[in-house]
């Protein structure tokens, strides 16, 4: 007799198959739609999936065919949730790795419960040797099965074929992929994904445990939350770590340290360096390298993004008419720019006029543009759109200098939009700098940000200001208030370290345990573990890759693009004499920006709306960098001090 289908992972329809025989255990039959991560096109696709004894098969959803595409073995596969996305999860086998996604949160725990079912159930029909842990494959054999499984798989109901093949000619799942041969990751990648990756793992072994199959399985979230539930007035617990290189294909792999010095690094003392260059016109002093980190402050606006998980699911949230947990999920967001500000001393590169940055994310689901696009003031734009939403603003600083500190306070304003229309917006609070000359350098951030839109919820964050007798420093706080004024949910935390919140009904609160000081609230956000390869810049994992310049980068990106600085590419390998040297040229260079921005010159990418309103992008880059064609771009940093001797040598 067939076993009853769980009404999460079958769609409503029934799964193909004989009836086993009495003297064999009941296999689980397990069958529904699930989406398929895809390296051509890059997307997530449907696919149907089907469970048969211990062979888990899939195909693609078509009027006319329910032939299988792959087939895995559940007997030798792991299932490892993803700590990001609580819809997704992965089948790892010796051969290949499947990255999945389910409709809910729900849904995956479902799959999850039947794959440990069907593995360890099937153990003891013997359709496939069970082998001890360690001992090896033989992956020519294991193509063999493939091949020979695939000519059996339960077809998908037509009601459920239908809607899903009309479904998929709207989205990003379309059936036009060419292959399904780099569908999958390969092993040899899967192994450095998981050194860096933090997930629920369930191994092979368990299928042999009585524990696997156990019907009363209890799926652990990232931060030991007991119940994960996702609708109106309800929390869904935010995921603390979000990993780079979760669903990166193999050639999109980043970097995790940088390049090892060159030379050794001597220090310098700015006291000696302001006595030396008392009298003289500070505009015209160039500052050693020693005091700048290896990025420009444009690839600074983009780490403002690293954790833009929260606004794709401020996004999902939204869409499901939860606009509460929008906007709480959209103050984390705002909070969590300032993380990467914590322990970093150096300063970034100031960009010369024109510089541009792209950075293009697909395993995160973002792509970056900004610009420099002023130089008096120095005003820097930006454009990023995500899953669902768009995100743009400038910046400008107004600087006060006090001796010992030095204050900047933020003009300009960020603005996000959803695809549904509701748009927030938001400035950034005032940054003070302790200790320049006498003491250990750092930097607190104080003042209050609003959050406003035009939907029914508003947000206003108080950052505390420091003091001596502070006893919890770098505090913050905010409240969440509806069209009529009335409070609706709080929040706390520390810009460097976390966020919580917490609703005035009990009822949708998730009870937490761990990682907070009070039960009753949830984490909204958490700030990513440090580098595991230090350097005296203190550069986040995600800071690093920003400079990452690779030959097949190099060829597409524009002349005016900050990883071709010559000055920050020297001090990133170590190379400081070579570094100083190009910096004072590029800053010499740049004092004739003023003077061009008289004559006219005009942004390449942004325009403002109003003659003091906010840049705002005008399109045209992406499409240019596909065709390659960058004739109207300067070659802002010119000829290199190298070049220039090379030339010499060789002509002399």
């Amino acid at each position: 007799m067939m076993r009853e289908l769980h009404p999460l992972c079958c769609g409503g329809g029934e799964c193909a198959g004989s009836p086993p025989s009495p003297s064999e255990p009941a296999p689980p039959s397990v069958a529904g739609v699930l989406y398929k991560w895809t390296n051509i096109g890059k997307g997530w696709r449907p696919r149907w999936f089907a469970v048969r004894g211990a062979v888990l098969a899939y195909s693609k959803i078509r009027r006319r065919s329910s032939q299988a595409i792959g087939v895995v073995h559940l007997k030798i596969s792991s299932f490892r949730e993803s700590k990001s996305d609580d819809r997704r999860f992965y089948i790892i086998t010796p051969t290949k790795t499947l990255q999945l996604r389910t409709h809910s949160a729900d849904d995956r725990v479902a799959w999850i419960q039947a794959l440990i079912s069907a593995r360890a159930e099937s153990s003891q029909t013997g359709d496939l040797s069970c082998r001890p842990n360690g001992a090896s494959f033989s992956t020519s054999r294991l193509l063999v099965l493939n091949a020979d499984d695939t000519a059996n798989i339960s077809e998908p109901p037509p009601h459920l074929m239908e809607s899903e093949y009309s479904c998929s000619r709207h989205g990003k799942c379309s059936e036009r992929s060419s292959t399904e041969s780099s569908d999958d990751i390969e092993q040899q990648g899967l192994d450095e994904l998981l050194d860096q990756a933090d997930y629920q793992f369930y191994d092979t072994r368990e299928s042999f445990s009585d524990s696997a199959a156990s019907p009363d399985l209890k799926m652990k979230s990232s931060n030991s939350c007991e119940d994960n539930c996702l609708g109106n007035g309800n929390f869904v617990e935010q995921s603390a770590d979000v990993r780079n290189s979760e669903c990166i294909p193999l050639y999109l792999k980043r970097r995790t340290k940088l390049p090892k010095p060159v030379e050794k690094e001597s220090g310098i003392s700015l006291w000696s360096m302001i006595k030396d260059n008392v009298g003289k016109d500070l505009t015209r002093v160039c500052l050693p390298v020693y005091f700048n980190e290896p990025l420009s402050s444009l690839q600074k606006c983009f780490e403002d993004l690293e954790y833009s998980y929260l606004l794709d699911r401020a996004y999902e949230f939204g869409r499901k008419g939860n606009s509460l947990m929008r906007i709480l999920n959209v103050a984390a967001f705002a909070v969590s720019g300032y993380a990467s500000s914590d322990g970093r001393s150096c300063k970034p590169f100031n960009p010369l006029l024109g510089e541009t940055y792209e950075a293009d994310y697909p395993e995160n689901g973002i792509r970056f543009f900004s610009e420099k696009v002023s130089h008096h003031p120095m005003v820097m734009a930006c454009h990023s759109e995500g899953s669902g939403w768009k995100f743009w603003g400038d910046s400008n600083i107004e600087s006060k200098f006090w001796g010992q500190t030095i204050q900047l306070d933020p003009v300009g304003v960020l603005t996000l939009e959803f695809d549904d229309g509701e748009t927030l917006r938001w400035s950034k609070v005032t940054t003070t700098i302790n200790n320049l000359i006498i003491g250990r350098v750092h930097c607190h951030h104080h003042g209050t940000m609003t959050i406003s839109g035009n939907k029914e919820y508003s947000c206003k964050l108080t950052f505390k200001q420091q003091s001596f007798l502070e006893r919890k420093p770098r505090q913050v706080h905010g409240l969440v208030k509806d069209v009529n004024g009335a409070t609706v949910a709080n929040l706390m935390g520390r810009w460097d370290e976390s966020m919580y919140c917490t609703t005035t009904t009990d009822a949708s609160r998730v009870n937490c345990s761990a990682s907070s000081p009070n039960a009753d609230i949830t984490l909204l956000w958490e700030k990513n573990e440090p580098s595991a390869n230090p350097t005296r810049y203190n550069l986040s994992s995600f800071a690093i890759t920003l400079n990452e310049l690779t030959p097949e980068l190099k060829e597409k990106l524009p002349p005016t693009d900050s990883r071709l600085r010559p000055d920050q590419r020297h001090l990133e390998n170590g190379e400081y004499g070579k570094a100083n040297a190009e910096k004072l040229r590029l800053e010499t260079r740049q004092r004739m920006a003023r003077n061009m921005q008289e004559n006219g010159w005009k942004p390449r990418w942004f325009q403002r709306d109003t003659e003091d309103g906010t840049f705002y992008y005008t399109g045209g880059y992406w499409e240019a960098r596909e065709q390659g064609k960058w004739d109207d771009c300067r070659d802002i940093f010119g000829e290199s001090s190298d070049s220039r001797k090379l030339k010499s040598f060789q002509s002399g």
